[in-house]
């Protein structure tokens, strides 16, 4: 493929995982909110348990890769010095908050687009358009000056990046790379045994499956950037997946196309799409769905335009910090993820409740 530039061969890579994504998702209807909804209002951990193996299986082979040398997982933007905690837990407030009041989070909305649902046509773009202001436009200016306040420079504290195999290494007197297998293993085998110890989980072949599939889709995003895009002029900055600020460069890339370069981000945001298309096609499942009165569209409207700010400013979604942050055992991933279901479990009791307060006093007086 020496004849082709590298940016082609990343995107072209981004667009094929990006099918292959967008239809495992539809087909086993995995989604992030979806599994804390059937928590909260079912009692049922399937789609949970589904979320969880892939992030089991992502962290195993992106570790695996690092060990092998296939790539630098340290060179990821989830493991800078610059610990955002912040950024982290407020924008995954509302990241988790915002994708109740939208149905769905980032790839959900694109999955359902690929369906025929409209109403996630509108999400998408919402969504893209404030998280390009928190990226680079007005609302940018909040965030970095948040940032700069509330930032911590782990390299003044000796520690080259935030992963936990750096930072509990540092407390145990053991190098990085021991640590590292360590903690790895530890996760991995925890995340397997509360997996596959639930029977209801063991006898559902789509929920493994999809956890299966979505999960080595993050080994798959670092193979294609690092080493499909390793170049020594222009190499591609080393990513996976994660759909919130893709989003919104897609938007950009649409609207700037003769002078743009497609990037692995925006490739895969397509490649959802297509795939979750192809699936719904094939299995005589698209339909097309629009918005049901004014107030459904204002609530989804909203909770775009939430999931925009806080997807950015927790430097992630549902996928981008949990399940590809968790992968390079990033603490600000740690701290997103959790930030993400509390963020959710408020939102659902928020739609339960009718209002925010009774959503707070629901959820403190139940903890």
């Amino acid at each position: 493929m020496d004849e082709f530039p590298v940016t082609t061969v990343v995107a072209a890579g981004g667009f094929a995982a990006g099918i292959v994504f967008g239809a495992t998702a539809h087909r086993s209807n995995f989604c992030t909110m979806g599994a804390v909804s059937d928590i909260v209002f079912m009692g049922d951990y399937r789609r949970f348990r589904a979320w969880l193996l892939a992030i089991a299986v992502g962290l195993a082979a992106t570790q695996g890769m690092h060990v092998a040398g296939l790539v630098d997982i340290n060179k990821s933007v989830y493991l800078t010095a610059n610990f955002g905690w912040l950024g982290a837990i407020l924008g995954g407030l509302m990241f988790g908050f915002g994708m109740t009041m939208a149905g769905g989070c980032g790839n959900k909305t694109l999955v359902r687009i690929g369906g025929g649902n409209l109403k996630s046509v509108v999400v998408a773009l919402v969504l893209g358009l404030f998280g390009y202001m928190t990226m680079r436009g007005l609302i940018a200016i909040a965030r970095f000056e948040m940032e700069s306040v509330a930032n911590v420079n782990l390299a003044d504290s000796g520690l080259a990046t935030q992963g936990l195999s750096d930072m509990l290494g540092a407390v145990a007197g053991l190098d990085g790379g021991t640590m590292r297998m360590v903690v790895a293993a530890v996760l991995v085998g925890g995340l397997f045994v509360y997996c596959f110890k639930d029977a209801a989980f063991r006898g559902s072949p789509r929920d493994v499956l999809g956890g299966l599939i979505i999960g080595l889709m993050v080994p798959a995003g670092w193979w294609i950037t690092g080493v499909l895009g390793a170049d020594e002029f222009e190499p591609t900055p080393l990513a996976s997946f994660t759909f919130v600020g893709p989003t919104a460069e897609s938007l950009q890339y649409l609207m700037t196309f003769t002078g743009a370069t497609i990037s692995f981000g925006v490739a895969t945001v397509g490649g959802v799409i297509v795939g979750s298309f192809l699936m719904a096609v094939a299995t005589n499942s698209f339909h097309v769905e629009a918005f049901s009165d004014t107030g459904d569209m204002g609530r989804h409207m909203v909770g775009g335009a939430i999931m925009g700010i806080g997807g950015v400013t927790a430097m992630g979604c549902t996928i981008g910090q949990g399940l590809t942050g968790l992968s390079t055992m990033a603490m600000g991933s740690v701290i997103a993820f959790l930030s993400i279901l509390a963020g959710a479990y408020i939102g659902l009791k928020y739609l339960e409740e009718g209002s925010l307060g009774g959503a707070l006093r629901a959820v403190f007086v139940r903890a």
